[in-house]
Protein backbone atom coordinates (compact mmCIF):
# COMPACT_ATOMS: atom_id res chain seq x y z
CA UNK A 1 0.00 0.00 0.00
CA UNK A 2 1.28 3.51 -0.81
CA UNK A 3 1.66 5.76 2.24
CA UNK A 4 2.80 9.33 2.59
CA UNK A 5 5.96 10.41 4.39
CA UNK A 6 4.51 13.39 6.28
CA UNK A 7 7.86 14.89 7.19
CA UNK A 8 9.23 15.03 3.66
CA UNK A 9 5.93 15.38 1.79
CA UNK A 10 6.45 12.45 -0.58
CA UNK A 11 4.80 9.10 -0.97
CA UNK A 12 6.57 6.03 0.27
CA UNK A 13 7.87 4.41 -2.95
CA UNK A 14 8.44 7.86 -4.47
CA UNK A 15 10.96 8.90 -1.85
CA UNK A 16 14.01 7.16 -3.33
CA UNK A 17 13.38 8.74 -6.71
CA UNK A 18 12.50 12.16 -5.34
CA UNK A 19 15.70 12.25 -3.31
CA UNK A 20 17.71 12.06 -6.52
CA UNK A 21 15.73 13.62 -9.32
CA UNK A 22 13.26 16.51 -9.56
CA UNK A 23 9.73 15.15 -9.78
CA UNK A 24 9.13 17.14 -12.99
CA UNK A 25 11.82 15.12 -14.79
CA UNK A 26 10.53 11.70 -13.75
CA UNK A 27 8.94 9.21 -16.09
CA UNK A 28 5.75 8.80 -14.07
CA UNK A 29 5.48 5.13 -15.07
CA UNK A 30 8.27 4.51 -12.55
CA UNK A 31 5.93 5.40 -9.71
CA UNK A 32 3.73 2.41 -10.54
CA UNK A 33 6.60 -0.05 -10.08
CA UNK A 34 7.01 -1.60 -6.65
CA UNK A 35 10.49 -1.19 -5.13
CA UNK A 36 10.89 -4.98 -5.02
CA UNK A 37 10.60 -5.11 -8.82
CA UNK A 38 13.05 -2.27 -9.49
CA UNK A 39 16.83 -2.46 -9.90
CA UNK A 40 18.46 0.95 -9.91
CA UNK A 41 21.50 1.20 -12.21
CA UNK A 42 24.05 3.91 -11.34
CA UNK A 43 27.18 2.20 -12.69
CA UNK A 44 27.72 -0.45 -15.35
CA UNK A 45 28.34 -3.24 -12.84
CA UNK A 46 24.86 -2.75 -11.38
CA UNK A 47 23.43 -4.66 -14.33
CA UNK A 48 25.20 -7.85 -13.28
CA UNK A 49 23.44 -11.02 -14.40
CA UNK A 50 20.14 -9.81 -15.80
CA UNK A 51 17.05 -10.77 -13.80
CA UNK A 52 14.16 -10.88 -16.27
CA UNK A 53 11.63 -10.44 -13.45
CA UNK A 54 13.00 -6.98 -12.62
CA UNK A 55 12.80 -3.56 -14.26
CA UNK A 56 16.17 -1.84 -14.66
CA UNK A 57 16.01 1.89 -13.92
CA UNK A 58 18.82 3.86 -15.58
CA UNK A 59 19.63 6.47 -12.96
CA UNK A 60 21.70 9.08 -14.78
CA UNK A 61 24.22 8.77 -17.62
CA UNK A 62 25.94 5.39 -17.23
CA UNK A 63 29.34 4.89 -18.90
CA UNK A 64 29.32 1.20 -19.78
CA UNK A 65 32.96 1.16 -20.94
CA UNK A 66 33.61 -2.41 -22.20
CA UNK A 67 30.77 -3.91 -20.10
CA UNK A 68 28.13 -5.69 -22.17
CA UNK A 69 24.49 -6.32 -21.25
CA UNK A 70 23.75 -10.01 -21.83
CA UNK A 71 20.03 -10.36 -22.53
CA UNK A 72 18.75 -13.74 -21.26
CA UNK A 73 15.98 -15.87 -22.71
CA UNK A 74 13.59 -14.23 -20.24
CA UNK A 75 14.34 -10.82 -21.75
CA UNK A 76 15.11 -7.41 -20.27
CA UNK A 77 13.07 -4.32 -19.41
CA UNK A 78 14.80 -0.93 -19.19
CA UNK A 79 13.35 2.43 -18.18
CA UNK A 80 14.74 5.88 -17.56
CA UNK A 81 13.53 9.21 -16.27
CA UNK A 82 13.74 10.71 -19.77
CA UNK A 83 16.10 10.55 -22.73
CA UNK A 84 17.82 13.68 -21.43
CA UNK A 85 18.31 12.46 -17.84
CA UNK A 86 19.02 8.75 -18.41
CA UNK A 87 21.47 7.17 -20.82
CA UNK A 88 23.83 4.29 -21.60
CA UNK A 89 27.07 5.31 -23.32
CA UNK A 90 30.34 3.73 -24.43
CA UNK A 91 33.24 4.92 -26.58
CA UNK A 92 34.99 1.52 -26.67
CA UNK A 93 36.15 0.20 -30.04
CA UNK A 94 34.88 -3.19 -31.33
CA UNK A 95 32.15 -3.17 -28.70
CA UNK A 96 28.53 -4.34 -28.66
CA UNK A 97 26.29 -3.09 -25.86
CA UNK A 98 23.42 -5.66 -25.95
CA UNK A 99 24.25 -9.28 -26.79
CA UNK A 100 22.79 -12.78 -26.45
CA UNK A 101 24.62 -15.34 -24.34
CA UNK A 102 25.11 -17.33 -27.55
CA UNK A 103 23.39 -17.86 -30.89
CA UNK A 104 21.81 -21.21 -29.91
CA UNK A 105 20.55 -19.88 -26.55
CA UNK A 106 19.36 -16.49 -27.81
CA UNK A 107 17.43 -13.76 -25.96
CA UNK A 108 13.89 -12.83 -25.03
CA UNK A 109 11.95 -9.57 -25.18
CA UNK A 110 13.96 -6.34 -25.26
CA UNK A 111 11.72 -3.55 -23.95
CA UNK A 112 12.73 0.02 -23.13
CA UNK A 113 11.49 3.55 -22.58
CA UNK A 114 12.75 7.04 -21.78
CA UNK A 115 16.54 6.92 -22.12
CA UNK A 116 19.25 7.43 -24.72
CA UNK A 117 22.04 5.25 -26.06
CA UNK A 118 25.37 6.42 -27.43
CA UNK A 119 27.84 3.84 -28.78
CA UNK A 120 30.58 5.75 -30.59
CA UNK A 121 33.66 3.51 -30.81
CA UNK A 122 35.17 2.30 -34.08
CA UNK A 123 33.50 -0.90 -35.37
CA UNK A 124 31.09 -0.82 -32.43
CA UNK A 125 27.32 -1.28 -32.40
CA UNK A 126 24.36 -1.23 -30.05
CA UNK A 127 22.78 -4.66 -30.66
CA UNK A 128 23.62 -8.20 -31.69
CA UNK A 129 20.61 -10.19 -30.54
CA UNK A 130 19.16 -13.57 -31.53
CA UNK A 131 15.57 -14.42 -30.64
CA UNK A 132 15.47 -17.52 -28.43
CA UNK A 133 12.10 -18.68 -29.76
CA UNK A 134 11.15 -16.52 -32.78
CA UNK A 135 8.23 -15.10 -30.79
CA UNK A 136 9.79 -12.23 -28.84
CA UNK A 137 9.49 -8.46 -29.20
CA UNK A 138 12.01 -5.66 -29.72
CA UNK A 139 10.08 -2.58 -28.57
CA UNK A 140 10.96 0.97 -27.46
CA UNK A 141 9.18 4.17 -26.48
CA UNK A 142 10.94 7.56 -26.43
CA UNK A 143 14.45 6.14 -26.85
CA UNK A 144 17.08 8.21 -28.67
CA UNK A 145 20.23 6.95 -30.39
CA UNK A 146 22.91 9.66 -30.27
CA UNK A 147 26.05 9.53 -32.46
CA UNK A 148 26.00 5.74 -32.69
CA UNK A 149 28.50 4.04 -35.00
CA UNK A 150 25.85 1.41 -35.82
CA UNK A 151 22.65 0.09 -34.27
CA UNK A 152 23.74 -3.42 -35.21
CA UNK A 153 21.90 -6.65 -35.94
CA UNK A 154 18.63 -8.26 -34.82
CA UNK A 155 17.91 -11.89 -35.73
CA UNK A 156 14.55 -13.64 -36.08
CA UNK A 157 12.50 -11.57 -33.64
CA UNK A 158 8.76 -11.85 -33.97
CA UNK A 159 8.15 -8.12 -34.04
CA UNK A 160 9.63 -4.69 -33.57
CA UNK A 161 8.01 -1.45 -32.43
CA UNK A 162 9.42 2.05 -32.03
CA UNK A 163 7.27 4.95 -30.87
CA UNK A 164 8.71 8.43 -30.48
CA UNK A 165 12.29 7.29 -31.05
CA UNK A 166 15.08 9.42 -32.50
CA UNK A 167 18.34 8.89 -34.35
CA UNK A 168 20.71 11.84 -34.08
CA UNK A 169 24.22 11.92 -35.51
CA UNK A 170 26.49 9.00 -36.29
CA UNK A 171 25.57 6.17 -38.67
CA UNK A 172 22.64 4.43 -36.92
CA UNK A 173 22.03 1.63 -39.42
CA UNK A 174 19.91 -1.32 -38.21
CA UNK A 175 20.08 -4.70 -39.97
CA UNK A 176 17.19 -7.15 -39.75
CA UNK A 177 17.97 -10.83 -40.23
CA UNK A 178 15.92 -13.98 -40.55
CA UNK A 179 12.18 -14.50 -40.29
CA UNK A 180 9.98 -11.83 -38.67
CA UNK A 181 6.41 -13.10 -38.39
CA UNK A 182 4.87 -10.15 -36.56
CA UNK A 183 6.19 -7.09 -38.40
CA UNK A 184 8.08 -3.91 -37.51
CA UNK A 185 6.51 -0.47 -36.94
CA UNK A 186 8.38 2.80 -36.46
CA UNK A 187 6.07 5.72 -35.80
CA UNK A 188 6.39 9.37 -34.73
CA UNK A 189 10.15 9.07 -35.12
CA UNK A 190 12.72 11.60 -36.29
CA UNK A 191 16.22 11.36 -37.78
CA UNK A 192 18.59 14.32 -38.04
CA UNK A 193 22.25 15.38 -38.29
CA UNK A 194 23.61 12.01 -39.46
CA UNK A 195 27.30 11.72 -40.31
CA UNK A 196 28.10 13.09 -43.75
CA UNK A 197 30.22 9.99 -44.41
CA UNK A 198 27.34 7.58 -43.75
CA UNK A 199 26.67 5.27 -46.71
CA UNK A 200 24.74 2.47 -45.01
CA UNK A 201 20.91 2.57 -45.04
CA UNK A 202 18.94 3.30 -41.88
CA UNK A 203 17.21 -0.08 -42.30
CA UNK A 204 18.91 -2.94 -44.06
CA UNK A 205 18.19 -6.47 -45.30
CA UNK A 206 20.29 -9.03 -43.46
CA UNK A 207 20.86 -12.76 -43.79
CA UNK A 208 17.70 -14.59 -44.98
CA UNK A 209 15.51 -11.63 -44.00
CA UNK A 210 11.79 -12.13 -44.57
CA UNK A 211 9.00 -9.95 -43.17
CA UNK A 212 5.83 -12.04 -43.01
CA UNK A 213 3.74 -9.13 -41.72
CA UNK A 214 4.27 -5.44 -42.45
CA UNK A 215 7.12 -3.01 -42.08
CA UNK A 216 5.43 0.34 -41.48
CA UNK A 217 6.88 3.78 -40.84
CA UNK A 218 5.89 7.45 -40.98
CA UNK A 219 9.46 8.53 -40.24
CA UNK A 220 10.64 12.15 -40.54
CA UNK A 221 14.22 11.85 -41.80
CA UNK A 222 16.96 13.98 -43.30
CA UNK A 223 19.50 11.71 -45.00
CA UNK A 224 23.14 12.57 -45.66
CA UNK A 225 24.46 12.67 -49.21
CA UNK A 226 24.96 8.94 -49.86
CA UNK A 227 22.84 7.04 -47.31
CA UNK A 228 19.59 5.28 -48.33
CA UNK A 229 16.50 5.21 -46.16
CA UNK A 230 16.17 1.47 -46.54
CA UNK A 231 17.79 -1.30 -48.54
CA UNK A 232 15.15 -4.00 -48.87
CA UNK A 233 14.18 -6.04 -51.92
CA UNK A 234 10.69 -7.23 -52.99
CA UNK A 235 11.52 -10.82 -52.02
CA UNK A 236 11.82 -9.74 -48.36
CA UNK A 237 8.03 -9.18 -48.36
CA UNK A 238 6.14 -12.28 -49.56
CA UNK A 239 2.74 -10.66 -48.90
CA UNK A 240 1.47 -7.84 -51.09
CA UNK A 241 1.40 -4.24 -49.84
CA UNK A 242 3.31 -4.95 -46.61
CA UNK A 243 6.16 -2.47 -47.06
CA UNK A 244 4.14 0.49 -45.89
CA UNK A 245 5.76 3.93 -46.08
CA UNK A 246 2.88 6.17 -45.07
CA UNK A 247 3.07 9.85 -44.24
CA UNK A 248 6.88 9.94 -44.33
CA UNK A 249 8.86 13.16 -44.72
CA UNK A 250 12.17 12.40 -46.45
CA UNK A 251 14.85 14.90 -47.37
CA UNK A 252 18.47 14.55 -48.38
CA UNK A 253 20.78 17.29 -47.15
CA UNK A 254 17.65 19.29 -46.40
CA UNK A 255 16.13 19.03 -49.90
CA UNK A 256 13.12 17.05 -51.16
CA UNK A 257 13.63 14.86 -54.23
CA UNK A 258 11.09 12.09 -54.73
CA UNK A 259 13.01 10.94 -57.83
CA UNK A 260 16.16 10.14 -55.82
CA UNK A 261 16.54 6.41 -56.54
CA UNK A 262 19.14 5.96 -53.79
CA UNK A 263 16.52 6.55 -51.08
CA UNK A 264 15.19 3.02 -51.74
CA UNK A 265 17.75 1.63 -54.19
CA UNK A 266 16.45 -1.93 -54.55
CA UNK A 267 12.70 -1.59 -54.25
CA UNK A 268 10.17 0.68 -55.94
CA UNK A 269 6.83 2.21 -55.07
CA UNK A 270 5.31 0.15 -57.90
CA UNK A 271 6.49 -3.24 -56.61
CA UNK A 272 3.80 -5.59 -55.35
CA UNK A 273 5.31 -5.43 -51.86
CA UNK A 274 4.91 -1.66 -51.66
CA UNK A 275 2.11 0.46 -50.25
CA UNK A 276 3.45 4.04 -50.10
CA UNK A 277 0.94 6.80 -49.43
CA UNK A 278 0.82 10.48 -48.43
CA UNK A 279 4.61 10.82 -48.47
CA UNK A 280 6.66 13.96 -49.00
CA UNK A 281 10.03 13.32 -50.63
CA UNK A 282 9.09 9.79 -51.70
CA UNK A 283 6.99 8.53 -54.60
CA UNK A 284 3.57 7.13 -53.75
CA UNK A 285 1.89 3.90 -54.81
CA UNK A 286 -1.12 4.33 -57.11
CA UNK A 287 -2.61 0.89 -57.62
CA UNK A 288 -4.27 0.28 -60.99
CA UNK A 289 -3.63 0.22 -64.70
CA UNK A 290 -4.75 1.27 -68.16
CA UNK A 291 -5.32 -0.66 -71.40
CA UNK A 292 -5.59 1.25 -74.68
CA UNK A 293 -6.69 -0.28 -77.98
CA UNK A 294 -3.83 0.13 -80.46
CA UNK A 295 -4.86 -2.31 -83.24
CA UNK A 296 -8.41 -2.81 -84.49
CA UNK A 297 -9.64 -6.40 -84.79
CA UNK A 298 -13.20 -7.22 -85.88
CA UNK A 299 -15.39 -9.12 -83.42
CA UNK A 300 -17.28 -11.77 -85.40
CA UNK A 301 -20.96 -12.01 -84.48
CA UNK A 302 -22.40 -15.44 -85.28
CA UNK A 303 -25.71 -14.99 -83.48
CA UNK A 304 -27.70 -12.00 -82.32
CA UNK A 305 -28.17 -11.31 -78.61
CA UNK A 306 -25.04 -13.30 -77.87
CA UNK A 307 -21.94 -11.91 -76.20
CA UNK A 308 -18.47 -12.40 -77.68
CA UNK A 309 -15.08 -11.32 -76.35
CA UNK A 310 -14.39 -7.88 -77.79
CA UNK A 311 -11.61 -8.05 -80.38
CA UNK A 312 -8.59 -5.74 -80.55
CA UNK A 313 -4.97 -5.48 -79.52
CA UNK A 314 -4.38 -3.51 -76.31
CA UNK A 315 -1.30 -1.78 -74.96
CA UNK A 316 -1.06 -1.45 -71.18
CA UNK A 317 0.44 1.42 -69.17
CA UNK A 318 0.66 2.73 -65.60
CA UNK A 319 0.46 -0.82 -64.27
CA UNK A 320 0.92 -1.00 -60.50
CA UNK A 321 -0.07 -4.24 -58.75
CA UNK A 322 -1.78 -5.18 -62.04
CA UNK A 323 -0.75 -7.15 -65.10
CA UNK A 324 -2.36 -8.38 -68.31
CA UNK A 325 -2.47 -12.20 -68.39
CA UNK A 326 -3.99 -12.11 -71.87
CA UNK A 327 -4.76 -9.44 -74.44
CA UNK A 328 -7.57 -7.14 -73.28
CA UNK A 329 -7.44 -8.25 -69.63
CA UNK A 330 -6.34 -6.39 -66.49
CA UNK A 331 -5.57 -8.60 -63.48
CA UNK A 332 -5.22 -7.55 -59.85
CA UNK A 333 -2.06 -9.08 -58.35
CA UNK A 334 -2.39 -7.64 -54.85
CA UNK A 335 -4.74 -7.94 -51.92
CA UNK A 336 -5.21 -4.28 -50.92
CA UNK A 337 -7.14 -2.30 -51.97
CA UNK A 338 -9.88 -4.54 -53.32
CA UNK A 339 -12.46 -1.83 -54.12
CA UNK A 340 -11.91 -0.24 -57.54
CA UNK A 341 -13.57 2.01 -60.10
CA UNK A 342 -13.50 1.03 -63.77
CA UNK A 343 -13.58 3.91 -66.24
CA UNK A 344 -14.05 3.04 -69.93
CA UNK A 345 -14.38 4.96 -73.17
CA UNK A 346 -15.17 2.75 -76.19
CA UNK A 347 -16.29 3.55 -79.71
CA UNK A 348 -17.83 0.53 -81.48
CA UNK A 349 -18.21 0.53 -85.24
CA UNK A 350 -21.24 -1.27 -86.71
CA UNK A 351 -24.07 -0.95 -89.18
CA UNK A 352 -26.45 2.02 -88.65
CA UNK A 353 -29.30 1.75 -86.18
CA UNK A 354 -28.17 -1.60 -84.74
CA UNK A 355 -28.43 -1.90 -80.97
CA UNK A 356 -25.12 -2.95 -79.41
CA UNK A 357 -24.32 -4.04 -75.86
CA UNK A 358 -20.94 -3.67 -74.16
CA UNK A 359 -20.45 -5.78 -71.01
CA UNK A 360 -17.77 -5.66 -68.31
CA UNK A 361 -16.92 -9.18 -67.13
CA UNK A 362 -14.89 -10.24 -64.09
CA UNK A 363 -13.06 -13.50 -63.76
CA UNK A 364 -13.59 -14.42 -60.10
CA UNK A 365 -10.52 -16.48 -59.30
CA UNK A 366 -11.84 -17.85 -56.01
CA UNK A 367 -14.98 -19.16 -57.74
CA UNK A 368 -13.21 -20.09 -61.00
CA UNK A 369 -16.05 -18.44 -62.91
CA UNK A 370 -16.90 -15.37 -64.95
CA UNK A 371 -19.19 -12.80 -63.33
CA UNK A 372 -21.18 -10.20 -65.29
CA UNK A 373 -20.52 -6.79 -63.72
CA UNK A 374 -22.12 -4.09 -65.87
CA UNK A 375 -23.76 -3.80 -69.29
CA UNK A 376 -24.42 -0.66 -71.31
CA UNK A 377 -26.72 -0.52 -74.35
CA UNK A 378 -26.26 1.93 -77.24
CA UNK A 379 -27.65 2.39 -80.75
CA UNK A 380 -25.25 2.79 -83.67
CA UNK A 381 -25.49 6.34 -84.94
CA UNK A 382 -25.98 6.90 -88.66
CA UNK A 383 -23.38 9.60 -89.14
CA UNK A 384 -22.36 11.52 -92.26
CA UNK A 385 -20.21 9.34 -94.51
CA UNK A 386 -19.37 5.71 -93.91
CA UNK A 387 -18.45 6.00 -90.20
CA UNK A 388 -21.34 4.63 -88.15
CA UNK A 389 -20.50 4.20 -84.47
CA UNK A 390 -21.93 3.80 -80.97
CA UNK A 391 -20.33 5.64 -78.05
CA UNK A 392 -19.88 3.91 -74.69
CA UNK A 393 -18.81 5.86 -71.61
CA UNK A 394 -18.77 3.74 -68.47
CA UNK A 395 -17.94 4.41 -64.83
CA UNK A 396 -18.69 1.56 -62.44
CA UNK A 397 -17.40 0.16 -59.16
CA UNK A 398 -16.07 -3.34 -58.67
CA UNK A 399 -14.36 -5.54 -56.11
CA UNK A 400 -11.21 -7.32 -57.28
CA UNK A 401 -9.45 -9.82 -55.07
CA UNK A 402 -6.03 -11.24 -55.81
CA UNK A 403 -5.86 -12.80 -59.30
CA UNK A 404 -9.30 -11.55 -60.34
CA UNK A 405 -9.26 -9.89 -63.75
CA UNK A 406 -11.62 -7.97 -66.01
CA UNK A 407 -12.29 -7.94 -69.75
CA UNK A 408 -15.01 -6.85 -72.21
CA UNK A 409 -17.64 -8.60 -74.28
CA UNK A 410 -19.97 -7.18 -76.95
CA UNK A 411 -23.30 -8.26 -78.46
CA UNK A 412 -25.45 -7.18 -81.40
CA UNK A 413 -29.10 -7.29 -80.34
CA UNK A 414 -30.45 -6.57 -83.85
CA UNK A 415 -28.75 -9.01 -86.21
CA UNK A 416 -25.42 -10.72 -86.94
CA UNK A 417 -23.48 -7.76 -88.29
CA UNK A 418 -19.92 -7.70 -86.93
CA UNK A 419 -18.57 -5.17 -84.42
CA UNK A 420 -15.22 -3.38 -84.37
CA UNK A 421 -13.77 -1.41 -81.48
CA UNK A 422 -12.04 1.71 -82.80
CA UNK A 423 -8.48 2.82 -82.08
CA UNK A 424 -7.86 4.74 -78.85
CA UNK A 425 -10.74 3.09 -77.01
CA UNK A 426 -9.49 2.39 -73.49
CA UNK A 427 -10.34 1.31 -69.98
CA UNK A 428 -8.76 2.21 -66.63
CA UNK A 429 -8.85 0.61 -63.18
CA UNK A 430 -8.36 2.95 -60.20
CA UNK A 431 -8.86 2.48 -56.45
CA UNK A 432 -12.14 3.89 -55.16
Amino acid sequence: MITRDLENGVMNGEKQIADLTPISAINTDILAISPESLIRVKVASDFGVIDSTKVYLIDGIIDMGPTQIVVPVGGITLIGYSFDVSGLISSEDNYTMFVSESIPIGSGNVLGSDYHISVTGASSKVYELYDATGFNAFEFIRVNYNDCTSLGDIYDYRQGLETGTGRFGGSPSLTLHGLWVGGFRITTSIVRSLAGTMTEPLFKEGLLFEMRSRFLTDINVDLPTLAPLLDFIPANFPNASTLQLQGCIVTRDGAFNAEDTNITPNISHTDLASSWTNNNGLPNTFVGGKASLTTEVTTTVSASNTFYDLGGVYTTSDMTHFDSPSNGQLRHLGSNPREFTVIADFILDGNPNRVLDLKLVKWDDSASANVDVFTQKRQVNSLVGSRDVAFFNIVTNIELDQNDYIFWQAANETDTQNITAELDSYFIVNPR
